[in-house]
């Protein structure tokens, strides 16, 4: 086969761009994630043989050899791992595959295009290589396969790949390096970056020089050593290697579990937040051993969605070697280990919100969202996921547990007030909090999807119902105001209810209802939900995702008290008001409508109206 010129995806091009103008000063890392990816290929390989021995026939000692030369300026990081056919090199070597990583890398602005650290958040490691070289050749023989195949670039945009031949299996990849970064071939240099990097790699990793062979790792599995002899470096790097991470673990959890079952986790908390932590299919990335065997990374059965923010491993002593995908599905001694697990793991996030609150806090900025979807789906463990939830509210900046949220309710309170949307910021300014705020009752800010969904599911923590705040009517007349009494006169009912009447009857069926607001203090006007419908919020939500059509209709409250509205229910008692008082009433309810965020349904028929209505003022 004629050798073939393609061009990379234009992702992996800008991650390319990344790489060339980095300013990341360990470009030592680029040999960790080639020895990470070399060492996956062979824990593949290793499992796919216990039902296919003849995979690695005449070759079943897994090992990584690094071989470097002086002469021709080459470092060479070979496997005998799975390694792959031609349509995986392209795939795995010119595209990106992962969902989300192209909204990620767009996104990429100033320092951040100057950061390779970014690299480590998607998973593609291998480009590290091109920190230290100018070209890059990758020869792999996948195991069961004839032909091998060769991937050659420099990293500028373009990569050729033609068939070669080769004895064995695996990926051998050829660096070319630069100049500058002729260390890289020193023996000594290659120790020290083993020893301090991948020494916990569970298999040998060789380095060949001067005719001789040096085994330069420990090459055994980090989490069968006794806690007391690792040190927390060699947690860290073991992190790395297993996360294809780069930044430092929040909490690091190492147990073995001894009784009916036994096993052995070593599972960490990212200390920064993954980018595809919100991709639909909510994976999660604990790998799953049997005695050391690598079996799957994708086992969902050993944590629940909520959790996949966690990286590590498990390793079963019982689980039997020859473990299918099926079988993991209906597995009990999974089902008893993941119960165990989560509890452990939700055990420890919880001593750390106890000891720890400002670490804890830096972790619920991270994760909150995601340990929040628990509640809604993990009936178990709710109680817990609740005592663990933290909020921001109106009482100031802090964040708040629920118990803290409780204990600081006025003693006529009977209700846990939340509000949600999209903003902090907006929600903080909405007119629905004016009377909440008047009386100094707290209101909680949600500005998370998933919270719709668990309070709604949850109803109430402990006897206190949640009730939002832009649904219902505001029934705050038994809790006192806090601030000064506001000497405002209002106007007679009767009167208010006059201007009621006309809106009702100018606006008809764009709302539900028109009346007079507890909950507005300062605003003139604000939409809610009557006490049965949808709240506002979900509804936007559920339309984004195509979940819901059209809109319910909303209930107008309007100020008495307010400026705008003493006028208009002045001019309601006179003659011709109907006439006078249409464009105020449309006026009104779509300032309601851009106070809540929406979308104007007339911009035009506004626009119009906003115009007459000012040139009638002047």
């Amino acid at each position: 086969m004629a050798v073939e010129k393609r061009e990379f995806q234009a992702e992996v091009s800008r991650l390319l761009e990344i790489v060339a103008h980095s300013l990341y000063s360990e470009k030592e890392i680029f040999l960790r994630e080639l020895i990470s990816n070399a060492s996956d290929a062979c824990d593949r390989l290793r499992y796919l043989s216990l039902t296919e021995p003849g995979l690695i026939e005449g070759d079943a000692q897994f090992r990584v050899t690094i071989t470097p030369d002086k002469e021709k300026r080459t470092l060479t990081i070979a496997d005998n791992g799975i390694g792959m056919s031609r349509d995986e090199m392209i795939g795995n070597l010119g595209t990106i595959a992962r969902s989300g990583t192209a909204a990620f890398v767009k996104g990429l602005t100033g320092d951040q295009k100057k950061d390779v650290g970014l690299i480590g958040q998607f998973g593609v490691g291998f480009y590290s290589a091109f920190m230290v070289s100018s070209e890059v050749e990758v020869v792999s023989k996948k195991a069961g396969e004839t032909l091998a195949h060769r991937w050659v670039s420099d990293g500028k945009g373009e990569f050729t790949i033609d068939e070669t031949s080769s004895d064995k299996r695996g990926t051998t990849i050829t660096l070319h390096l630069n100049e500058a970064d002729a260390e890289y071939v020193e023996p000594e240099r290659l120790r020290t970056i083993v020893k301090k990097y991948s020494d916990h790699v569970a298999l040998p990793i060789v380095l060949e020089h001067d005719g001789k062979e040096e085994t330069l790792n420990a090459a055994s599995a980090l989490w069968v050593r006794s806690k007391a002899d690792i040190t927390p470096d060699q947690y860290k790097e073991f992190y790395h290697h297993v996360a294809h991470a780069f930044d430092e673990p929040w909490m690091t959890l190492h147990n073995k579990a001894e009784g009916t079952y036994e096993y052995t986790t070593l599972l960490f908390i990212p200390g920064s937040k993954p980018f595809d932590l919100f991709e639909p299919e909510r994976k999660h990335h604990v790998k799953l051993y049997v005695r050391r065997v690598f079996i799957t990374d994708d086992a969902q059965e050993l944590l629940p969605p909520y959790l996949r923010f966690v990286r590590g491993v498990v390793d079963s002593e019982d689980l039997p070697l020859n473990v299918s995908r099926e079988m993991l599905q209906h597995n009990p001694m999974l089902s008893r280990m993941r119960g165990q697990i989560v509890k452990r793991v939700l055990s420890e996030i919880a001593k750390k919100a106890k000891d720890d609150p400002a670490e804890y806090a830096k972790f619920w900025d991270n994760f909150g969202a995601v340990l929040k979807e628990g509640i809604y789906e993990d009936h178990d463990n709710r109680d817990t996921l609740l005592e663990l939830a933290r909020f921001r509210s109106t009482a100031g900046d802090a964040l708040s547990s629920l118990d803290e949220y409780v204990a600081r309710m006025k003693p006529e309170q009977d209700a846990i007030y939340t509000i949600a949307g999209d903003n902090l910021e907006t929600l903080k300014k909405s007119p629905q909090l004016e009377g909440f705020r008047a009386r100094g009752i707290e209101v909680l800010l949600l500005t998370d999807p998933v919270d719709e969904f668990w309070i709604s599911g949850v109803g109430v923590f402990k006897t206190k119902q949640f009730k939002s705040v832009t649904r219902g009517a505001a029934d705050l007349d038994k809790i006192a105001a806090e601030e000064k009494k506001d000497d405002t006169p209002e106007k007679p009912e009767g009167d208010v209810a006059s201007l009621i009447a006309l809106l009702k009857l100018t606006l008809g069926d764009a709302v539900k209802d028109v009346r007079s607001s507890k909950r507005l203090t300062d605003s003139a006007v604000c939409l809610v939900a009557d006490e049965n419908d949808i709240d506002m919020h979900l509804e936007r939500l559920l339309r984004q995702h195509q979940r819901a059509t059209g809109d319910s209709k909303r209930i107008l409250e309007i100020n008495p008290k307010h400026a705008l509205i003493a006028r208009l229910v002045d001019l309601a008692g006179k003659e011709g008001a109907l006439d006078t008082l249409g464009d105020f009433a449309w006026l009104l309810l779509d300032q309601a409508r851009l106070l809540e965020g929406e979308t104007l349904p007339d911009a035009a028929a506004f626009s119009k109206r906003l115009s007459s209505v000012l040139a009638r003022s002047l």
